[in-house]
């Protein structure tokens, strides 16, 4: 069976445009100056979370997002046009991680689209190339260099939908969690009288009245140990995290021979213990297969036992219909006053741009035999935008990595006059002065 919640992209964002090289030619202006237009940026891939999603079955097929590169720059300073950004829609709830880059600091690569409208750049696109104009001085009037369009970063990001549904059901396999969802809802969920019968998370929703409904999620059952990984548990819990609340459904009938208050206990405990929050959350408690003849020595214990906890309880038989909707029309009501709060704390909250902090170290040595590496995104960006063919372009390179502090570090690590040094694949022989 296809995974439609997990998914990976391969992001590529737009290449910027080259710098142009060109010099003003008029009559009567035999001697014009440099007039060579500016790159334009590349697109970025960037994501953005949207109701009514939910699942990544469609990037399941398309792995491969690029953006438009930039145009580049042209004579008479005409500014090449910045190319549009990719956007892909992904469904509200989606966990973003970068799986490798370098210009990221390593503890932040994680984001978590958990509102509307979120956008976040995967993949920025390069910056356009400057044109000749831009290198003139007073020393170098017809300068016959300009930079080329930074490539655009391309990474490999993971992605995987936190399912989100404003009720979660949870409970021992067999419990009845698919007989109550395919009693509540439209949901026909697959139903065994067997353990693991649901696999993946099953939708419904509730309809209490004109206007009045829910969305319903069945969550594959729970064991002791699901919180470390014994079974399907991480695939199972991370699919509660998101919900509002949950109706715990217990087998007060002890179908498969187990006491419904270890039950109970051994479920919140891998709940808590999975996420601290889970513990927290509202909880309902259905005391479901009433109306089979096993569960009369038990309900009258398990009752007693909730009331002392202050939990509410309500006797259900999914098969049968008995006391569902009391609890679907109890559920319905303390929703919405979880609703409200959650309006309230938006309300008071604005909303705060989401945004990935860049990597402060600016570059770092490294001497590998006869060879020093300088690994950076300055200096990486510095290579990637020169003409390596271009004699005036090299001696532009050495100014930037000189301002950049590169020249003098390689000196502080010993480098000397004709020693090998490697930018991001460029390789040359270290000269003080450039020449």
């Amino acid at each position: 069976m296809l995974n439609v919640d997990t998914a990976q992209i391969q992001a590529k964002g737009g290449n910027g445009g080259n710098g142009c090289i060109a010099f003003r030619r008029e009559k009567f202006v035999p001697h014009g100056g440099p007039n060579g237009g500016d790159g334009g940026k590349g697109g970025d891939v960037i994501l953005e979370s949207i109701e009514g999603m939910t699942t990544l079955i469609d990037l399941k097929y398309q792995q491969h997002q690029r953006a438009d590169n930039g145009q580049h720059g042209m004579g008479k300073l005409r500014n090449g046009k910045d190319a549009n950004n990719r956007i892909i829609k992904v469904p509200v709830g989606t966990i973003v991680r970068w799986v490798d880059t370098e210009d990221l600091e390593e503890a932040e690569q994680v984001l978590d689209l958990k509102s509307p409208n979120q956008r976040v750049i995967v993949a920025h696109g390069g910056i356009g190339g400057r044109g000749n104009p831009h290198f003139r001085s007073s020393t170098f009037q017809t300068p016959r260099v300009a930079e080329k369009g930074e490539p655009g970063e391309e990474v490999i990001v993971d992605l995987e939908v936190k399912l989100i549904a404003d009720v979660g059901l949870v409970g021992y396999p067999n419990a009845g969690k698919s007989t109550l969802l395919a009693r509540t809802s439209a949901a026909k969920p697959k139903i065994a009288n067997y353990p693991f019968t649901t696999l993946s998370p099953n939708l419904g929703v509730v309809r209490v009245a004109t206007e009045q409904n829910f969305v319903l999620a069945d969550i594959p059952g729970l064991i002791e140990g699901a919180h470390a990984g014994v079974g399907l548990g991480h695939d199972f819990l991370r699919h509660v995290e998101r919900t509002k609340m949950l109706i715990h459904v217990i087998d007060v009938a002890s179908v498969d021979g187990r006491d419904p208050i270890e039950d109970f206990e051994k479920i919140n405990q891998e709940l808590e213990l999975y996420n601290p929050r889970l513990g927290r959350i509202p909880q309902v408690i259905a005391l479901n297969k009433v109306d089979l003849q096993s569960a009369s020595s038990n309900l009258t214990k398990i009752e007693d036992y909730l009331r002392e906890k202050k939990r509410r309880a309500f006797p259900i038989s999914a098969v049968t219909g008995d006391g569902v909707q009391s609890l679907v029309r109890f559920t319905y009501q303390l929703l919405q006053r979880i609703n409200e709060k959650i309006r309230q704390q938006k309300a008071d909250s604005p909303p705060v741009l989401m945004d990935l902090p860049r990597t402060k170290k600016k570059f770092q040595i490294s001497q590998k035999e006869s060879c020093y590496w300088v690994v950076g995104p300055q200096p990486k960006r510095a290579v990637l935008m020169t003409d390596m063919d271009n004699p005036q372009a090299l001696v532009l390179l050495h100014r930037k990595l000189k301002g950049m502090g590169v020249i003098n570090a390689l000196q502080k690590a010993g480098i000397k006059q004709g020693d090998d040094v490697n930018i991001h694949g460029f390789e040359f022989q270290f000269t003080a002065d450039g020449k």
